[in-house]
């Protein structure tokens, strides 16, 4: 099932080329309270759900995809737990030590996260912004001290996410967490596609591009950590919760964005989606 956000953050399922509005049914006048995510409702009782969507699909509102805006499938994550140096080739190209299996993990701001056709937004002229191609996944049901044998028992779906990266230089030296939490630096899309219809996360071509040029090409086989032992790794140390958000990790290739980019990524049999790229209306030097 291939699943998304829209418009007002409606709940949709996708079949072809037609979205259809669930989530009004499903959840009614709780729909679009404050701080409601029907995604996140959606994936903590999907099995509860599943059928009846199934079942009573063509009887909801329909749309045409082409004709609705696409937004982040998962409004604003309980979790964004990412993935440092999961790629040997970006483990040479940024010359560090010690990739995921050591490094662990890092957190990004919930409120970084913006959907398909947003626009990245950088805070400072003067510094360097890297994109980064990663393939997500979403946690389906609470996970606390899982075996890497049991991982996809927790996972709902997968997605694809851009890490947009502040780079350090000679004279800053910021935190990961810092450089990678400001307000849209988390483009995630186009949507979410159900754990059944991915057969191996672990075999995946991906790409980027930015202004049609291939930046980043990889199959998700060259991960150190695969997506089970990540899941194993981060639910030992932490409760991961329905509509958190783990980030596998960038390959090399990473490169400098610049105000005017149109920054594009496809992961085979997910999707694909593009973000813009503006400088900050009042863009200052970050001290």
């Amino acid at each position: 099932m291939k699943l998304a956000l829209f418009n007002d953050f409606q709940l949709g399922v996708i079949v072809d080329d037609v979205i259809y509005e669930i989530g009004s049914h499903l959840f009614g006048h709780f729909h679009q309270g404050i701080g409601f995510c029907p995604m996140v409702q959606l994936i903590a009782e999907f099995e509860a759900y599943r059928s009846e969507i199934e079942k009573k699909l063509h009887e909801y509102p329909a749309y045409a995809l082409a004709d609705v805006r696409l937004r982040q499938p998962v409004k604003k994550p309980g979790k964004i737990v990412a993935a440092p140096v999961n790629y040997v080739s970006h483990q040479k190209e940024m010359k560090v030590e010690h990739t995921a299996k050591g490094l662990g993990f890092f957190l990004k701001a919930p409120s970084s996260i913006i959907g398909p056709n947003d626009t990245i937004v950088l805070p400072d002229p003067n510094r360097r912004f890297d994109h980064e191609l990663e393939l997500a996944f979403v946690i389906g049901k609470t996970a606390k001290n899982v075996k890497a044998e049991n991982a996809y028992d927790y996972i709902f779906g997968y997605t694809g996410l851009m890490d947009v990266t502040l780079r350090p230089d000679e004279t800053h030296h910021e935190e990961r967490c810092l450089r990678k939490s400001f307000d849209t630096f988390t483009p995630m899309g186009p949507w979410i596609v159900t754990k059944e219809e991915v057969a191996d996360p672990n075999n995946i071509n991906m790409v980027l591009t930015v202004n049609g040029e291939v930046r980043q090409r990889v199959n998700t086989k060259e991960m150190i950590c695969s997506v089970a032992e990540l899941l194993e790794i981060y639910s030992h140390i932490m409760t991961l919760e329905p509509g958190d958000v783990i980030t596998t990790g960038t390959p090399d290739g990473v490169g400098p964005i610049h105000d005017g980019d149109v920054v594009s990524m496809e992961i085979e049999g997910i999707g694909s989606y593009s973000v813009r790229v503006s400088l900050a209306p009042n863009a200052a030097v970050l001290r």
